[in-house]
């Protein structure tokens, strides 16, 4: 039954005799020990190949003379697994010697079988060692039960290092299974769920669970709102406006908002709020005016940073929720790192420093991302102070980092959005188009489960756009506002979720069209 080349399947790709294989070992793996032996008997398809039982045998027998010919004899080996595989086994086969007390027969091998079979100098010299290890500790303790053990061991590693079809992979069925399943979410433009998938049908999410519907519109500002943004935790929304106020907003457990804290003492629009790591803070940037850290659950202010005149453009928190940057649109200001208590930890000025358009933390703490100058990106690596530089053809209006840490997306006055990665491997950024952009700050964001969307406003049309993060174009452009959505941002952690802020004085959240599935 193992030559026989029997296939299955509509389109013939499938071995039978591998297929039932496969399924013998998920039987042995899940724990259904007399399944899996009955169906060897019924297929006469063994779990375990001819090589390897031959070496189960050889091993827990110490017939290594036999063990070596049949691992030189696996065609499948690669040079550098074979010279592995065989140093285990050698590197056993001396320590056995040695515990017999017949040093000169494991002399005879290093010096004479071991080079004959080209492992290389570095492996002989490492077997040379073992020996010099070895016979300093007391082999003679070694019983029977101790070797056997370490015959044991020896297989175990072999099974790690031998390829197919001498062993399998290990849990082969769930990995082809699992690989079918990510093949199947990764061309499904709406995946956006952390229920398992079912294997009783192809995947493919509708767009009942995704954010497509306004579900509520919040009306409390008096002027335009010009950002947006969930706590890390998903519970708040704060948000900011020209009416020179920010609001901090409650999430309900039935995906509504309530107002919680009216954050006013700010003399200027407040063009900008950040939320610590921790939730228990809120930075509020006032426009050309002051930085002000608030208590999220009492809504007073707990500090006020700068002074008036201070031309704050963005701030962003390290994950100790301790510490915090903000960026100045003045090159003599740059950028300052402050704790809590308005003690300046570190700046980054001079008269060679650009203006500070906006920046960004990656969550990791690792990175400081930050606009310069309209066309400019630097990643200023904080631990290291390793940086690079990101040229843009266009002006940068705003940034924005993904939870892994692993990239930004900016925004463009050529109405584009580029994807980077952090790490700066990306000669050439993935674009995305569709939304309109001229002359205004819009901002855009990642969200959903695991990132896998872009969301933006748009300067025209008055809608949000949605991209999957596989495909330029939108797969999704939500209508409402009434004039220019300056702000979006996906809740982290209810992914069916999104508030977008307007021109049009409201902020909407949006949802599935059934709004009663918001989940969790």
């Amino acid at each position: 039954m193992e030559n026989s080349p029997t296939t299955i399947g509509p389109k013939g790709l499938i071995k039978q005799h591998e297929f039932v294989r496969v399924i013998i070992q998920s039987l042995y793996s899940l724990g259904y020990r007399k399944s899996g032996s009955c169906l060897e008997s019924e297929s006469g398809v063994s779990y375990k190949s001819m090589n390897l039982e031959l070496l189960e045998s050889q091993i827990l027998e110490g017939d290594w003379d036999g063990c070596i010919n049949t691992l030189c004899a696996i065609q499948e080996l690669a040079d550098e697994t074979r010279a592995s595989v065989l140093f285990l086994v050698f590197k056993q086969c001396l320590l056995e010697y040695l515990i017999g007390g017949d040093d000169s027969l494991a002399l005879s091998v290093l010096r004479n079988q071991v080079p004959a079979l080209r492992m290389g100098k570095e492996n002989v010299h490492n077997l040379a060692y073992s020996i010099i290890c070895l016979k300093e500790m007391e082999l003679s303790k070694a019983d029977d039960n101790v070797i056997h053990g370490q015959r044991k061991n020896l297989l175990a590693e072999l099974g790690t290092l031998l390829p197919p079809p001498t062993v399998l992979p290990e849990r082969r069925l769930e990995h082809l299974v699992e690989t079918a399943i990510t093949a199947q979410i990764d061309s499904c433009d709406y995946h956006n769920s952390v229920e398992p998938i079912s294997l009783y049908e192809d995947h493919n999410c509708s767009r009942d669970q995704f954010p497509t519907e306004t579900i509520q519109t919040l009306t409390e500002h008096e002027n335009e709102v010009w950002f947006v943004q969930f706590s890390n935790n998903g519970e708040y929304l704060a948000s900011s406006s020209s009416d020179c106020t920010a609001i901090i907003w409650k999430v309900l457990e039935d995906g509504r908002l309530s107002f919680k804290h009216m954050l006013r003492s700010h003399l200027t629009p407040v063009s900008f709020v950040a939320w610590s790591p921790d939730d228990t803070k809120l930075l509020t940037c006032g426009n050309v005016e002051v930085l002000k850290l608030w208590d999220v659950e009492t809504g007073t202010c707990k500090h006020t940073f700068g002074d008036h005149g201070f031309v704050v453009s963005s701030c962003a928190w390290f994950p100790d929720s301790k510490r915090f940057v903000c960026g100045s649109s003045d090159p003599e200001k740059g950028i300052c790192m402050w704790d809590c208590d308005g003690n300046e930890i570190k700046a980054w000025r001079g008269t060679r420093m650009p203006k500070v358009l906006d920046l960004a933390v990656t969550p990791d703490g690792e990175n400081l991302i930050s606009v310069m100058s309209d066309l400019e990106i630097r990643i200023l690596n904080v631990r290291t102070n390793a940086e690079q530089v990101i040229p843009e053809e266009q002006p940068i209006t705003s940034l924005s980092v993904s939870a892994d840490s692993k990239f930004f997306i900016v925004n463009l006055n050529s109405q584009e959005i580029h994807l980077w990665d952090v790490a700066g491997k990306w000669k050439k950024p993935l674009k995305y188009i569709g939304h309109q952009q001229h002359k205004y700050v819009i901002r855009s964001c990642f969200g959903g489960l695991d990132s896998s969307f872009i969301a933006s406003g748009s300067e025209n049309s008055q809608q949000v756009y949605i991209w999957n993060r596989r495909n330029s174009r939108p797969i999704e452009v939500l209508s409402g506002h009434l004039m220019t959505v300056n702000c979006v941002c996906w809740n982290p952690k209810r992914h069916q979720m999104l508030a977008s802020a307007s021109d049009d004085h409201t902020i909407r959240i949006w949802g599935p069209s059934r709004s009663k599935n918001i989940q969790r």
